[in-house]
């Protein structure tokens, strides 16, 4: 038995919920926030047997997909300013952040 703990972008999450209801996988899910762009995420906990584990990263894979955004980075007040401060900069966001953890005792009731 296996812990999955995939954490998805907000864009990604319904998406990644439907294939996991199609697929019959049990997830519980729990809305966090990312601390880079403080942007909002979805983080998913899925017990799950050791054979099933390749399709649950499957489908995370499938459709949590990368993207670039537009952010613009806080201004430090400490430092001396430079011209490109407060200017809008291109980032990869999305994707997934999965870990897989092995289980002792796993207990629905």
């Amino acid at each position: 038995m296996k812990l999955v703990i995939a954490i998805v972008q907000d864009k990604d999450a319904n998406r990644l919920r439907t294939e996991f209801v199609k697929a019959g996988i049990g997830v519980t899910r729990l809305s966090t926030t990312g601390g880079f762009l403080k942007s909002g995420n979805t983080t998913y906990m899925i017990g799950i047997e050791d054979k099933r584990v390749q399709e649950v990263l499957d489908l995370i894979h499938e459709t949590s997909r990368t993207r670039q955004q537009f952010m613009t980075p806080p201004v430090n007040i400490d430092t001396q300013l430079e011209a490109t401060s407060g200017y809008p900069v291109e980032v990869q966001v999305g994707g997934a952040t999965v870990f897989v953890l092995p289980i002792e005792q796993f207990h629905k009731f």
